[in-house]
């Protein structure tokens, strides 16, 4: 039984990593090809020049080609929590719905409303209302990703909640510590700089390719400025929130941090690992080495982990098994006073079914005592609690090392553009159109190291995957699964057909 439990979360896991990986294809150059489209209208209302308004036309059909099929697959993964995900839906539906809700209702009108005249509505209305509809389907875009991005950060950080132990569902108690916490906050100022810096990486790329085919030259050049330019600003505002993101993880999910980082003993003035190649035979607790080859630079993790080159970071085998010196409780621990929770709860509700409310608010006091690892009475080893190492770590600095190279890319366009000659740079243009790639690659790793680095956890502490899952068959989310991989498949290799045929056209046609 257990293991057919264990196969139909596993595939549902996969189909919705899927979703969301092709998703969050889309949706990055919608968030900032919106803006750098709102940039490009501007000026062509300030000089009134008509090879501006032909740019901006040209770089909205692109956005709008994306647009629509990024919400195709939004609209797909949101169904996946009541398909695949009922338990979860039942028990933090209270939360997790509201800030999808104000999405709904609030940012995506907006975008949609104005998204129609910025379109359709270039002769109809005047300029200044153009230019403001298209700026309003930048903020709208943004303010969409505000509260998809709550409700992610959220299930890292649960936080504005209590759980009611009558009806076992989490509900909220303070909406403001729900939107406005740290880690929803860090992660929307992260994502959204990086969806900005991809965006600009796409102008520039293809701008590039103008350029080595002599087409389009001079709308390419300005292009590249104004995106090089938006592209730098991001690069540095990514780099600075990235840091903060990895802080507000070293505070609230320490198991995630040991496993971008391959730390399995803690250590003071703990290193970061620069490159590493992780041995993948290494468990926690055995003797065993973690890396077998590794360059480390002495106190950094400890630096940027704590704000302290001295400080104490905990690794796997500490937040596994415990570490009293340090006033650690572990996995093995917590589990042990999770299904004390657990049970006190199947007492409480058996009591209080019968009427026996001494027993009852025994129990419950039980239960308030030990709620705080509920989740842990899920697991089924302390291991259990330990995301996939090698698959976090070399996600994590995948990001980083592609996330330096981005904004020295900007710069060299920037370089040789205001010189004059960044047309006869053919290894930076191709170098240009290559980083396209390496920015989508950038973002997908980001996204593995998010939801990879935080497993088992469908909830943080709360609520394993192994609980959250719909209790249907595993053949069911398989044949599923492999019809959105070819739908997806198909949607994707359309939208590259499409954008190909428009950017043959050019903006000058």
């Amino acid at each position: 039984m257990e293991d057919q439990i264990l196969n139909t979360v596993n595939w549902a896991r996969a189909q919705f990593a899927l979703t969301a990986m092709y998703h969050w294809i889309f949706v990055p150059l919608t968030l900032g090809l919106s803006f750098l489209i709102a940039f490009f209208e501007s000026i062509y209302v300030k000089t009134g020049n008509e090879e501006w308004k032909k740019l901006t036309k040209f770089w909205m059909t692109i956005f709008g080609i994306n647009f629509a099929i990024g919400v195709a697959t939004g609209i797909i993964m949101e169904f996946q929590f009541g398909t695949n995900w009922s338990n979860y839906s039942w028990m933090v539906g209270d939360i997790f719905g509201a800030p999808l809700a104000i999405e709904g209702i609030f940012a995506f009108f907006l975008e949609a409303t104005f998204f129609a005249v910025m379109f359709f509505g270039w002769h109809k209305v005047t300029k200044g209302f153009h230019l403001f509809s298209t700026w309003m389907v930048a903020i709208g875009s943004n303010l969409s990703a505000v509260w998809i991005l709550v409700a992610n950060g959220w299930m890292q950080y649960p936080a504005g909640m209590a759980f009611n132990p009558d009806k076992a569902r989490f509900e909220m108690q303070n909406f403001t510590d729900v939107a406005l916490s740290p880690v929803a906050v860090h992660k929307f100022t992260h994502t959204t700089s990086s969806a900005f810096l991809l965006a600009s990486l796409f102008v520039v790329g293809v701008s590039a390719l103008f350029l080595l085919q002599k087409r389009h030259q001079k709308m390419a050049k300005r292009s590249m400025v104004v995106a090089a330019v938006f592209g730098l600003i991001a690069s540095i505002f990514c780099a600075f929130t990235g840091d903060e993101a990895a802080f507000n993880v070293a505070q609230r999910q320490p198991m995630k941090l040991a496993a971008m980082e391959g730390l399995y003993v803690g250590a003071d003035n703990a290193p970061l690992i620069a490159a590493g190649i992780i041995n993948s035979r290494k468990k926690a607790g055995d003797d065993q080495p973690a890396f077998h080859q590794a360059v480390k630079i002495p106190g950094l993790l400890s630096l940027l982990a704590n704000r302290n080159a001295n400080s104490f970071v905990p690794g796997i085998d500490d937040l596994v098994f415990g570490n009293a010196g340090r006033n650690i409780v572990g996995a093995e621990q917590r589990m042990i006073t999770g299904k004390l929770a657990v049970a006190a709860l199947g007492r409480y509700k058996e009591a209080k079914a019968k009427g026996d409310m001494t027993e009852a608010t025994a129990a419950l006091a039980v239960f308030d005592q030990h709620k705080g690892d509920l989740g842990y009475g899920y697991l089924y080893s302390a291991v259990q609690a330990v995301p996939p190492v090698a698959t976090t770590f070399y996600s994590f600095h995948i990001m980083v090392v592609l996330g330096t190279l981005f904004p020295l890319i900007f710069l060299l366009v920037l370089y040789f553009t205001f010189k004059g000659t960044i047309e006869s740079q053919r290894w930076l243009n191709i170098a240009c159109f290559a980083s396209i790639f390496l920015g989508y690659v950038a973002q997908q790793a980001g996204w593995v190291v998010a939801e990879v680095g935080r497993q088992p956890w469908a909830i943080q502490g709360l609520l394993p995957v192994n609980v959250a899952t719909t209790n249907v068959a595993a053949s069911n989310v398989q044949t599923t699964f492999f019809i959105f991989l070819t739908l997806f498949t198909v949607l994707l290799l359309a939208e590259i057909r499409i954008m190909v045929k428009q950017i043959k056209i050019g903006p000058e046609a």
